[in-house]
């Protein structure tokens, strides 16, 4: 026991119950345990430049990935990153290296445009052939999941304005030689044969606007503030119904005058699709648009109510003259002056 207790440390307890060691003994005993451990390499501490009152980077010699910061700083605070100490020249030069002059930019864009003329564009143009000359009644086999993918691809190949510039041309080409055939359509079909126009047109556009999303969503939207079906529709206007508007407005004013000399179904389709192109050719009509679109009359008014009565009487009359009966007035109450 007393050779024990003269090997170990002696400590002396001051006022404050604080135990210090005695020097001696103390370096007595840190020698013997340093001297069974193997000696390992000293770190090497990178220079810190002069003059710089931040705290340097020590790294070590042996994997460079080891931090030593001093007692007295903080976790992270106190070492100098990378930015800081400023980017020496042979780091600007490797990232100047990696841009590219105007150049190269203008070769990569031709070619990404070529591309785009070789492979995506003619693709696209034989799937929008065959949905614009489809029947509704035909069922045409298209990969719709063909054509989404190649326009995705152009939009995030930044050939947006391209696409849309293309599919415009396109759809404009094809709508002018449907208005060269109606010029050739005798009168006596030519509201049918509009009718076949619009009705098959429209259904183009139900399977075209959305293969087209977006282009729509991320060009036509954000950039332009306007909506491809909207833009498609207003081409069928301007290439088609604008240029037969006045030749098919007297027909359906007679037609409607002469009840069911046109399909009553094909009335209906065909006013409310000029009334949906441009609403103010309503104004050219104002009674055949009315039998089709309400609310194309100004408002009832009171003063007005004999000439109502009157207008009613006579279109009574019409009816009765060509042949269509009152029905049976048996059941209908007596007045009272009877």
């Amino acid at each position: 026991m007393e050779a024990m207790e003269d090997d170990s440390l002696e400590l002396k307890d001051d006022h404050n119950h604080n135990y210090c060691a005695s020097s001696s003994k103390v370096r007595t005993y840190l020698s013997s345990q340093l001297s069974d451990v193997t000696t390992v390499p000293q770190p090497v501490c990178s220079p810190v430049p002069v003059g710089d009152s931040r705290r340097g980077k020590l790294r070590s010699g042996t994997t460079g990935s080891s931090k030593f910061m001093d007692s007295d700083s903080s976790s992270e605070s106190s070492e100098v990153s990378e930015t800081d100490s400023g980017a020496p020249p042979a780091a600007a030069a490797a990232e100047g290296k990696f841009s590219l002059d105007p150049t190269s930019k203008f070769l990569m864009n031709a070619l990404a445009v070529e591309d785009y003329r070789k492979n995506h564009w003619p693709n696209l143009e034989k799937a929008i052939d065959r949905l614009l000359i489809q029947n509704p009644t035909d069922h045409i086999s298209v990969s719709y999941a063909q054509i989404y993918s190649y326009v995705y691809k152009c939009v995030c190949q930044q050939h947006s304005e391209l696409l849309y510039s293309d599919l415009t041309s396109k759809i404009s080409c094809h709508l002018q030689e449907v208005s060269t055939q109606l010029h050739a359509s005798p009168p006596d079909n030519f509201i049918e044969n509009f009718n076949v126009a619009l009705t098959q047109y429209t259904a183009s556009l139900q399977c075209i606007v959305p293969v087209f999303m977006y282009l729509n969503k991320f060009y036509i939207e954000s950039k332009l503030n306007r909506d491809l079906r909207e833009d498609l529709m207003k081409l069928f206007a301007d290439h088609v119904a604008e240029k037969h508007v006045n030749t098919l407005m007297p027909l359906l004013i007679k037609a409607h005058s002469m009840p069911f000399q046109v399909q009553p179904s094909t009335m209906a389709s065909v006013v409310k699709g000029l009334y949906s192109l441009r609403p103010e050719w309503a104004q050219l009509a104002p009674a055949l648009f009315s039998g089709f679109i309400p609310q194309i009359h100004p408002p009832a008014v009171e003063s007005l109510l004999s000439d109502y009565a009157a207008h009613d009487q006579k279109l009574q009359m019409e009816l009765s003259m060509n042949g269509f009966p009152r029905g049976d007035q048996s059941r209908k109450r007596a007045s009272d002056d009877s």
